[in-house]
């Protein structure tokens, strides 16, 4: 049974799934879609173009699907997209696309803390954790199982790979690779997660593969051609290995480096 009290404001437009709950004051614009068992918290806006999916958990004061924050941004119909299970804290900000991308997107089984921002056109992948106040610019993509510490500005158009980790408080401004640990100012390489990637079954082979892949391309003599040439020469290469190849030969802004 969908419940909603009745200081809030629904569109009559709006698409609301079974057991739905909206709490007092939440404002619910035209153009909304969502799924069964989610519950949307007191003050939240959901602006039309907002796409959530089931048994999601809005706070109080989240604020999803508003218009950009883009000055190429002219008006046009642009979407937000959340997947299934995902919490969002409170006064957390997600904007919908613009024309470059027509949407953002967060991805299932996510949680995304008090105050984090996601910008127009971003990317985000499935059981990832953005802690308080990170802040993503426009263009972003984060794929699968990132964790991101708190305070965290990450400059537009970057791109971090799954299973990376990244302290809190430190400014990214280049691509992350997979599977790795990053910290310090300027941002660098401080280790595979093996934590993290231990907690997800992976296996030692592949810790060990993935480990003698950063070893060549941190911490040999080589740049990175040379190194990601090394790498592809080495023989057969697991399916690990050859995202962590692929992630660096499509970066464009570059990758961060290892700490002198």
């Amino acid at each position: 049974m969908t419940t909603i009290d009745p200081r809030a404001l629904v569109s009559p437009k709006a698409q609301l799934g079974d057991n739905v709950t909206i709490g007092p004051f939440a404002v619910i614009e035209d153009d909304v879609v969502i799924g069964a068992g989610t519950s949307v918290g007191s003050h939240a806006l959901l602006a039309s173009g907002t796409r959530v999916g089931k048994e999601c958990r809005i706070h109080h004061g989240a604020v999803l699907g508003t218009q950009p924050q883009d000055l190429k941004f002219h008006g046009e119909v642009t979407v937000l997209e959340v997947g299934d299970a995902t919490t969002i804290r409170e006064y957390a900000t997600i904007n919908r696309g613009t024309v470059d991308r027509g949407k953002t997107t967060v991805g299932s089984h996510c949680f995304i803390m008090a105050y984090a921002h996601i910008a127009h056109d971003c990317s985000v992948g499935n059981h990832v954790i953005l802690a308080n106040s990170v802040n993503m610019a426009g263009h972003v993509v984060i794929e699968d199982y990132v964790v991101i510490g708190g305070l965290v500005p990450i400059h537009q158009f970057v791109r971090i790979g799954r299973h990376a980790m990244i302290g809190g408080g430190f400014r990214v401004a280049k691509d992350v690779p997979p599977y790795i640990l990053a910290g310090h100012e300027p941002l660098a390489f401080q280790g595979l997660n093996i934590v993290g990637l231990k907690r997800r079954n992976f296996t030692q082979k592949a810790l060990d593969g993935l480990q003698e892949t950063y070893n060549t391309l941190y911490h040999s003599q080589l740049n990175v051609s040379q190194a990601l040439a090394k790498i592809k020469g080495s023989g057969e290469i697991s399916d690990e290995i050859r995202h962590v190849v692929d992630f660096i030969e499509k970066s464009k802004r570059g990758i961060i480096w290892n700490r002198k």
